[in-house]
């Protein structure tokens, strides 16, 4: 006999229900760009020069990345065939850390009087300074051991010299580590930028385009200070940094104070504005990597993944402007004749389209661009042809 009842339909036997997807491992950005730059290849150092040069380019993806990943670019630059010779010549490294000791020798001691006499108003300059030791494992740990020591002479109300400190400041998501030459706590509370230089200071005054540089680079370690000041009370950095160069081609250190809140102000501004490393990191194909154990061919499909913006600039600040210059020459790209020319041009954004406008076979006359480079041909036609004329007459 029926298990069910004479009437009516059968009861319903519940469906079972499929189990419910698991959720797919995340991966954290610090991973992502590991797998970037090679799952054996330690990331390399983001210091406040390479900052500067990423800040005044902040459209370029491909350096964001690449920089915020710690990949090494100048090698990188050697595996596709484009090195770029950059840094110091061995000759002006040893020179340059010769002179940085003696600046620094006897605790400072002549360090404070430059600094006292260029900053200190009148004050007389101190015998001595603490020189708190700074030696951690790794950068973030001497990042913070430097965070603590600002904090401890901050509350002492000493002068304190804090040579070589590393600084931490968040570039495009990922930290950067910065070593500044020295950081000057004063008495009451005010922190001091020092950079030594060895170019030399000739009557009081240096090369304009290196005391920029200089200036651009103290603006980077001005602001990672300030997320250190923010969270420490009496404590404010100062904007005028104290630049340490020789005196007249001798070996006698002579300084100046530069102003660096525009620098400062820019940078900030700039940085701000970056894309975020992860982001960029999320629109590649899946498996890109930078890895030098990878094919030339590998790493320039991969290089390629990512979107650059070369400007002429690029070539005296970024190992990869060759290769990136030789692909916008290659593209007729008009970027590769300069910024300035690249925003006169609207939407014309090839040399072969710009040409094309100014002959008339292409572009809408009520452009106001396609409108004055057709003038400017027309113009540049008369001008021929009378010299043509002039010379036919002789």
């Amino acid at each position: 006999m029926s298990e069910y009842p004479a009437s009516g339909p059968p009861p319903q036997i519940p469906a079972t229900r499929a189990p419910s997807p698991q959720p797919r491992p995340t991966t954290t950005l610090r991973q992502r760009l590991a797998e970037l730059r090679g799952p054996s290849v330690a990331p390399h150092p983001l210091d406040a020069r390479a900052l500067a040069a990423l800040a005044a380019n902040p459209g370029c993806k491909r350096r964001a990345l690449l920089d915020g990943a710690g990949v090494d670019k100048a090698g990188l630059a050697t595996a596709l065939g484009s090195p770029a010779a950059f840094g110091q010549s061995q000759f002006a490294f040893i020179r340059g850390n010769a002179f940085e000791a003696k600046v620094k020798a006897d605790g400072g001691t002549e360090l404070l009087r430059l600094l006292v006499e260029r900053l200190g108003h009148g004050a007389e300059a101190p015998t001595e300074a603490k020189v708190p030791d700074l030696t951690a494992a790794g950068p973030e740990g001497r990042a913070a051991r430097t965070a603590l020591a600002l904090r401890e002479a901050t509350a002492a109300g000493d002068w304190a010299l804090l040579d070589h400190p590393m600084l931490a400041l968040e570039v495009a998501g990922s930290p950067a580590y910065l070593e500044p030459d020295a950081v000057v706590v004063h008495p009451d509370g005010t922190w001091t930028v020092v950079e030594i230089k060895s170019f030399p200071m000739v009557d009081g005054s240096a090369d304009a385009a290196k005391v920029g540089a200089a200036a651009r680079q103290s603006a980077v370690y001005v602001l990672a200070l300030e997320r250190i000041a923010a969270m420490t009370e009496g404590a404010e950095v100062g904007h005028q940094v104290l630049l340490v160069c020789p005196k007249d081609f001798s070996n006698l250190p002579t300084a100046s104070v530069v102003d660096v809140r525009k620098q400062r102000a820019v940078t900030d501004r700039q940085l701000t504005r970056l894309t975020r490393v992860e982001d960029i990191a999320a629109a590649l194909p899946e498996g890109t990597t930078f890895d030098p154990e990878r094919s030339p061919e590998e790493l320039g499909t991969a290089v390629e993944a990512v979107p650059a913006a070369y400007a002429p600039e690029c070539l005296a600040a970024c190992e990869l402007a060759f290769h990136c210059r030789a692909k916008a020459r290659a593209e007729g790209a008009v970027e590769s004749l300069g910024r300035s020319v690249r925003g006169e041009l609207g939407g014309l954004t090839t040399v072969a389209g710009v040409l094309a406008a100014a002959a008339g076979k292409e572009g809408d006359p009520a452009d106001p661009t396609v409108a004055a480079l057709r003038r400017a041909a027309a113009l540049r036609a008369e001008a021929l042809a009378g010299v043509g004329g002039g010379v036919a007459c002789r």
